[in-house]
């Protein structure tokens, strides 16, 4: 038996009124390793080095992510190898995974965000990480999220 998790990829911006509104793009589902220490740690150093723009010239080397659109689809690009362990459904909450994630993107400031949820049984949907992709790998090294 693996340890399932989700990914759902979410915008989040201010809209005319200064309200801050999200909008949830798609829930990427995964078999297995999807712990903080395997699917978590890969996720965030996937992205700790790539930069939100918006449009694109010159990459300069720099792993580029112009929009939500194109991280996510970049994401899945990375994580996707040949058939089976890894999906992609619609927007939705976690129901028999043991992690969610949250991968949350600004669009006004262009900042990464990687929240971690334990949808474990005893206390379910808890939070136990929010930060940037390097704080989560920096928080997994140091063992302070297993």
């Amino acid at each position: 038996m693996g340890t399932r998790s989700i990914t759902t990829f979410i915008s989040t911006y201010k809209d005319d009124n200064g309200k801050r509104k999200n909008q949830k793009i798609v829930t990427m589902y995964r078999q297995y390793d999807g712990y903080p220490s395997g699917h978590g740690v890969e996720l965030a150093e996937f992205l700790a080095d790539g930069e939100v723009i918006n449009g694109y010239g010159s990459t300069d080397g720099k792993k580029l992510f112009n929009g939500i659109g194109c991280l996510t689809a970049q994401v899945v690009a990375h994580f996707k190898d040949g058939v089976g362990n890894i999906y992609i459904e619609a927007p939705r909450k976690p129901d028999w995974e043991d992690y969610a994630y949250e991968v949350i993107v600004d669009c006004d400031t262009k900042e990464i965000v990687i929240k971690v949820i334990d949808v474990g049984y005893e206390s379910p949907n808890k939070t136990i990480f929010k930060g940037t992709p390097k704080e989560l790998v920096k928080a997994v090294q140091t063992e302070v999220l297993a």
